[in-house]
């Protein structure tokens, strides 16, 4: 059936002159003029709608339009309930942070991490800072330590002007060394 975000023609606003009419239960009931296939539609206390507008001649079925359009309306809201959008957080801290700040920000990511988002690690430089880029590297490889039991490494540390920044996904590196372990040792 077509998607419900598009309006279908119904009854006297259907514009083709023959249509091929499908029955309430799927059945073929032929090509019949539109006057013919709506009188059918009055009889069986039913809407014409036109299912197939490209079609020659044109598809139309005998249905009860509110009726489809509620469960149209309801297997989308079913089909939207199981997915979740990944959103990017992001997480700054300065080069000199706290080692208690440090850890503060690896719980937070971790809380992102397991809600299915992606997290941004920054680390932002300013003046003097920029001439060691390795203490931000080092806090980078700190979190990401941390977090190797939640994320995978999507992209790898790189400066970009002022910030240094890496990107974990959520994801289970664990997962993968016990599978290449085993194989090892079928060997």
């Amino acid at each position: 059936m077509p998607p419900i975000t598009r309006e279908l023609r119904i009854n006297e606003r259907i514009r083709a002159r023959e249509v091929l009419l499908v029955g309430e239960d799927g059945e073929r009931l032929g090509v019949l003029t539109l006057p013919q296939a709506l009188e059918m539609a009055r009889e069986a206390d039913l809407d014409l709608v036109e299912v197939a507008p490209n079609a020659v001649p044109p598809v139309c079925r005998l249905l009860d339009y509110g009726k489809f359009k509620y469960e149209q309306a309801k297997k989308e809201r079913d089909s939207k309930k199981g997915q979740h959008a990944s959103v990017l957080r992001e997480i700054r801290m300065r080069p000199k942070i706290d080692v208690h700040d440090l850890d503060m920000k690896a719980r937070n990511a971790e809380k992102f991490l397991k809600g299915g988002d992606k997290v941004k690690v920054t680390v932002m430089f300013r003046g003097r800072e920029m001439v060691h880029p390795e203490i931000g590297r080092a806090l980078l490889e700190h979190i990401s330590e941390k977090l190797k039991e939640v994320s995978v490494i999507e992209r790898p540390p790189n400066m970009e002007g002022r910030f240094l920044s890496t990107i974990l996904a959520p994801g289970h590196a664990k997962a993968k060394e016990p599978a290449a372990a085993g194989a090892e040792q079928n060997a």
